[in-house]
């Protein structure tokens, strides 16, 4: 039998053993642990362990996406992207930067100036920071650069995307431009994409490509590169392609966007055609225009002064940001406002005796004799200001303001282009506030047929007319899809206008072309399952006075071209079955019936057939000035073929 003190020793002994054995195991584990670490650092990072032993290190570059590309609603591509050879250098890498831009000037051709400034932006940018040395280089220079770059350190070529608008003049102004990140824009966002930092990378100036930015941009890659001691880059770790924008189809049609323009050229105007069923807009276009693709390679300072300094204003974007008094195109609104109010019925009439008084001035009609009795109809084909003076005085301007704004006009739509104008129609209050003053007889009198405070844009006109064709509250639309998901609008309410008023007006309009008395009547469309209904207007830039009055009013073509009226035409067809609506304005054309119809009814012509106008459209007097007129015209090749897109539907 054991003692006790025998089974203390036995179970101490026990213990010791355990502890032994449990403390062997974590040291194996331990050792192994170890071993397959030294096994990684040995065979699977040696290279990486080498380059650090060398002196070497890691950067990490970002790559920029391929930027989302747009389309025309048909698949044309309207903004895509070229291969762009450039060259940077980081300040940090190269040392002497001096010397490094002397070997690269004996490279390729680098003037004294573009040193200065590559000097500048090295000395201004974060010692990390890439600056660019040149871009846009011929294969010959850029395969000099890779060449040699072994020799340069700090510099790397590099293969980017630059944008490209191939059908440049027919989109500026809708599509805008992109341009490299400036200061100012860094400077408008509270936490910049690191993308931005990218030397001379493109965001969008204007138009849709500003408005679209963040869709169009897509997501930075990266790569891993090693750099040695020296600076110089020599070999790439790995590589993290970034995420490609998203590609836009608009709701532009470009054939019909290019017959626009080909329609307008050497005028100073604008026009917009929608789709009066569900707001889509397939034509937008201001003349002169001006190619993008200046602004995206820098454009010379001869080449901006000739934009500046033209009197037709190319730059500027006449369809969305001009605003002009809508002339007699405004007695849209004006016939409604007075239906709507009771202030007239449809066979009520008022006698125009060549003006209409309020206490003691004359406000004349266009017609000095006067058009005599006249109801709407009669009003609104003759274009009869006297009967707009009266029915409107009736019911006061803010009741007009009111159906203005529920026509469209006087208030801002929501379209990714640049500085959308949001209009014009004053009431009482507008003028007290803006002013000081009171509202008076008169500012009405004026405001009943578009002149006076009273402005709209092309825009606005088309949105107009395609409310009063359809009965809807028709809101314009650009966007078709992203990466071929179809965006989604809500579907258009009714005005809350009666039909049978809203009729009482389409069969003014129908009559401005087609009437006995039409004011467009040698604008017609013959016919019969394309007939046109629209409205004449033209807007006075200058004042006329009581003296010029009783001499004779001077005609516009004797007067210098920018005192000249703006002539307007508003319109839509099919009559039966309303599908396009089109608004146009001639800067100083004169007439709205003879500078505006006319080329207003060709575009329209042009959607409804979904090409060049045929000649059975119009009266057989003028088919051969016609078919002339089209012959002249440097058309897009209905061929022309289609960009792939890439979908992510």
């Amino acid at each position: 039998m054991k003692t006790t003190s025998q089974i203390n020793s036995q179970a101490g002994r026990s213990s010791v053993t355990r502890r032994a054995l449990m403390l062997g195991a974590a040291q194996t584990a331990i050792v192994a642990v170890l071993g397959m670490r030294m096994r990684e650092m040995q065979l699977e990072h040696a290279d990486e362990y080498r380059m650090m032993a060398e002196g070497n290190s890691v950067k990490i570059r970002l790559i920029a996406p391929p930027r989302g590309l747009i389309y025309d609603r048909n698949g044309m591509l309207l903004a895509g992207n070229e291969q762009n050879y450039r060259v940077t250098i980081t300040r940090e890498d190269a040392g002497d930067t001096d010397k490094v831009l002397s070997d690269i000037r004996a490279l390729i051709p680098l003037s004294d100036a573009q040193i200065a400034d590559i000097q500048t932006e090295i000395r201004r940018q974060p010692p990390h920071a890439p600056v660019l040395v040149a871009e846009r280089l011929g294969w010959e220079e850029f395969s000099r650069i890779n060449v040699n770059t072994p020799a340069l350190p700090g510099v790397q070529p590099e293969v980017g995307l630059s944008r490209i608008y191939p059908h440049a003049y027919d989109f500026a102004h809708v599509m805008g431009y992109v341009g490299a990140v400036s200061d100012y824009d860094l400077g408008q966002i509270e936490n910049p994409d690191p993308l931005l930092r990218i030397p001379k990378f493109q965001i969008g100036k204007t138009g849709v490509e500003n408005k679209m930015e963040d869709a169009l941009r897509g997501k930075a890659g990266q790569r891993r590169v090693e750099v040695n001691a020296a600076g110089r880059e020599m070999r790439e770790i790995d590589r993290r392609e970034g995420e490609p924008g998203a590609n836009l189809q608009l709701t532009l049609d470009a054939r019909l966007q290019n017959f626009a323009h080909q329609r307008l050229k050497g005028e100073s105007a604008a026009t917009v055609v929608m789709d009066v069923t569900n707001g889509d807009i397939l034509a937008i276009a201001s003349d002169p225009s001006y190619d993008p693709n200046m602004f995206v390679r820098g454009i010379t300072v001869p080449e901006y002064k000739a934009l500046t300094e033209n009197d037709h204003r190319p730059l500027a974007d006449k369809t969305v940001q001009g605003l002009y008094p809508p002339g007699s195109t405004f007695k849209v609104v004006s016939a409604l406002a007075a239906l709507s109010n009771g202030a007239i019925g449809p066979d009520d009439t008022v006698y125009c005796p060549g003006y209409y008084e309020v206490a003691g001035r004359k406000f004349h009609c266009w017609k000095h004799s006067g058009h005599g009795r006249v109801n709407l109809q009669g009003a609104l084909e003759q274009s009869c200001d006297v009967f707009f003076y009266e029915v409107i005085s009736r019911i006061g301007v803010d009741k007009l303001a009111e159906m203005a704004h529920r026509m469209g006009v006087g208030v801002k739509h929501d379209l990714p282009m640049s500085a959308v104008a949001e209009g014009l129609v004053p009431t009482k209050d507008w003028k007290q506030q803006r002013y000081g003053k009171p509202w008076l007889i008169g500012d009405t009198v004026n405001a009943s047929i578009g002149q006076g405070y009273v402005l709209a844009s092309p825009l606005h006109l088309a949105v107009m007319t395609s409310r009063a064709a359809s009965g809807l509250a028709i809101q314009p639309r650009l966007i078709r899809s992203r990466d071929g998901v179809e965006e989604k609008y809500p579907s258009p309410k009714p005005l809350g206008i009666p039909n049978a008023m809203l009729e009482q007006v389409r069969r003014g309009m129908t009559a401005v072309v087609n009437g006995s008395h039409a004011t467009a009547g040698k604008s017609k469309i013959v016919r019969s399952d394309w007939k046109m209904a629209g409205k004449t207007g033209s807007a006075q830039v200058r004042n006329i006075s009581a003296a010029e009055r009783e001499r004779g009013v001077i005609a516009n073509s004797a007067l210098p071209w920018k005192y000249r009226d703006h002539g307007l035409f508003v319109c839509y067809a099919p009559v039966d079955n309303p599908k396009y609506a089109v608004s146009l304005i001639v800067e100083h054309g004169g007439g709205g019936a003879s500078a505006a119809a006319p080329i207003a009814r060709d575009i329209m012509l042009f959607a409804l057939a979904g090409g060049v106008p045929p000649m059975d459209a119009y009266p057989a007097d003028q088919r051969a000035e016609a078919k002339k007129r089209f012959d002249a015209l440097d058309l897009m090749d209905p061929d022309t073929p289609s960009g792939p897109g890439r979908s992510r539907a």
